[in-house]
């Protein structure tokens, strides 16, 4: 006699099985998803020209670089002009750093949070000096010269950036810093009168 007895397995067996192959369907599906984010975020990253990184690095530096050096001026300085100038500073550097940081985001760029190593070196070295002196160095370095080498990074941008967004961003803010600029030799002159 053929035995037409079949094996069955239990329901508890069989709801362990489902659940196991329902946690690994998820933890599958959950890591194409995660592979698929990044490998988004690595095409638009390397979808970004090399200069257009290049000019996000800078700006993003040279901006990190005004806000630390004008902190440091609000805590050093006894002059009223270089602390509101400071204090400009901060506002509106920390405004476009931001706006910065979120288009190099949307680019799949990560754009650095400090001061370039040179910048922290003229920072350390302006953090050594006080009163006028420490005003001097801050109004020139950071107020007159950082701002000549913001516009014209700026300036390069604005017209020769590969991305649209990039290069629209460098339009945009190229009037501010062209203001700061200004607004610095003009308090550079006032402090180099002084004493």
């Amino acid at each position: 006699m053929i035995s037409t007895s079949h094996t069955h397995a239990s329901p508890v067996v069989l709801a362990r099985t489902s659940n196991k192959v329902l946690k690994m369907i998820g933890i599958t599906v959950l890591a194409m998803a995660a592979m698929a984010i990044t490998a988004n975020h690595a095409w638009a990253a390397d979808n970004l020209a090399s200069q257009d990184k290049t000019f996000l690095t800078k700006a993003a530096g040279a901006g990190n670089a005004e806000v630390s050096a004008s902190q440091l001026a609000l805590q050093k300085s006894s002059d009223p002009e270089v602390k509101s100038f400071a204090q400009q500073m901060i506002d509106d550097h920390t405004k476009v750093g931001d706006d910065l940081k979120k288009l190099a985001t949307a680019k799949g760029f990560s754009a650095p949070a400090d001061p370039s190593t040179v910048d922290k070196a003229k920072i350390m070295g302006m953090s050594k000096l006080d009163g006028h002196g420490f005003d001097k160095q801050y109004v020139a370095a950071i107020g007159v010269s950082a701002h000549k080498d913001a516009v014209a990074l700026f300036k390069k941008a604005s017209t020769s950036a590969k991305d649209p967004d990039v290069r629209q961003f460098a339009a945009t803010n190229l009037p501010t810093l062209q203001h700061h600029l200004e607004m610095a030799k003009e308090l550079k002159t006032s402090v180099d009168a002084k004493k």
